[in-house]
């Protein structure tokens, strides 16, 4: 509880109360992390813990059931869950940001959107969108992708291989990006588990080992007509979901993470110096100039970063018309977290010294789990070539 007195970033006591549930889960999630990355293996136990929490329908609208999270509150217990094991935070991430896009963006017809609420909420039912494929990669990079969905009766026969698909071991449904051939157009598809879908474990990794990532394969898959979600229309004959936009929000639950991860790496060398006593050494090594100004610039790396993050998140939220503009901030504080929580727990290694790269203490995993980052969208590049379109615009009108 001391961490969530101490923690300036939470703001009110809706706000503790997710912080504690967050430090719950992420202690249990601790004692099992080591066993999951070692193996591979996906953490079921995990998400029964989430699901019998309540965790799963934090940002449900609260008309359905749910806890109808805003996005500031979900980075709070995103940071705070990865604390205890990356791999878990990271994959639960996906769903709920995209509850959280779809409660903004109102693009799923409504029966089926009302009838996945109520699913969250009452049986804990999860979703993720899977895009990436071997041949084309991010879709971020606007590659078009290999999967088909061919026109039939009543609906679309999709066939395909989908990769980084995270959470697919426990999901009975997703949504599928597919090349509707006549029409020469990429669809989006509601899919539920069923005949024709398989997985194959592809997943092993050098870091964010336990997210089940495994490859996700479609041969001949039926989806009804009215479950391609792209072309749904809404009352006033609008594609819904063009006009609404998150305009990359809920893409902050992947920095929420890193600085969870690099949060625990923090922790645990802050008290191994203030514990460790060397023969050598009247005291512990908290107490040498070189140790304590590792610490210094882990806490300033960590400070600047969650100040980013946090304040970016306030804003999205206080002015969602502002949202469009805010896309070159919202990449930036991506990119600020992903690299201060590599140097943080950079640090934190050096400050542990050379059993840090022991397999029986957490720093090497976590040392593994933050470089993930840097492969999560928007790339590096992608954010400073807006941040640079930005500042060139803005010196054309001067």
């Amino acid at each position: 509880m001391n961490s969530i007195h101490m923690d300036p970033f939470i703001r009110s006591e809706r706000e503790a109360d997710i912080a504690v549930r967050s430090d719950r889960l992420a202690m249990t999630f601790a004692e099992r992390a080591a066993e999951h990355d070692r193996d591979g293996s996906f953490p079921f136990e995990n998400f029964d813990d989430l699901r019998e929490a309540g965790y799963l329908k934090l940002t449900v609208p609260a008309g359905f059931g749910g806890e109808e999270a805003s996005l500031y509150e979900m980075l709070l217990a995103q940071e705070r869950l990865a604390k205890g094991d990356g791999s878990t935070a990271l994959a639960v991430g996906w769903h709920v940001s995209q509850m959280l896009q779809l409660r903004i963006k109102q693009s799923w017809p409504p029966k089926l959107y009302e009838e996945f609420c109520r699913r969250a909420v009452d049986e804990g039912a999860m979703i993720n969108q899977f895009a990436s494929e071997p041949s084309t990669g991010s879709p971020s990079r606007g590659g078009r992708p290999q999967t088909t969905a061919v026109r039939t009766e009543g609906g679309y026969l999709l066939s395909g291989r989908k990769t980084f698909s995270s959470l697919l071991p426990v999901l009975d449904q997703f949504t599928v990006t597919a090349y509707v051939e006549d029409e020469e157009k990429i669809g989006t598809f509601y899919v539920r588990r069923g005949p024709g879908i398989s997985m194959e474990e592809t997943w092993n990794t050098m870091g964010m080992r336990a997210t089940g990532s495994h490859d996700l394969l479609l041969a001949d898959v039926f989806v009804p007509e009215e479950e391609r979600l792209d072309q749904w229309e809404g009352n006033d004959g609008s594609a819904l979901g063009t006009s609404k936009s998150d305009h990359g929000g809920a893409l902050l639950h992947i920095p929420a993470c890193y600085l969870g991860i690099a949060w625990a790496a923090r922790d645990f060398a802050v008290r191994f110096a203030a514990e460790y006593r060397p023969s050598s050494l009247p005291g512990p090594i908290a107490d040498l100039p070189h140790i304590r100004h590792k610490i210094g610039e882990m806490e300033s790396e960590r400070i600047t970063a969650r100040t980013l993050l946090y304040s970016v998140a306030d804003r999205w939220d206080r002015l969602p018309d502002a949202r469009p503009s805010m896309k070159p901030e919202l990449g930036l504080a991506k990119t600020v977290a992903t690299n201060a929580a590599l140097r943080i727990v950079d640090l934190a290694m050096r400050i542990v010294g050379g059993s840090s790269l022991s397999r029986t203490l957490p720093l090497e995993r976590m040392y593994r789990d933050v470089r993930a980052g840097l492969h999560n969208p928007p790339m590096e590049d992608a954010v400073g070539a807006m941040l640079a379109q930005r500042a060139i615009g803005e010196a054309a009108d001067i």
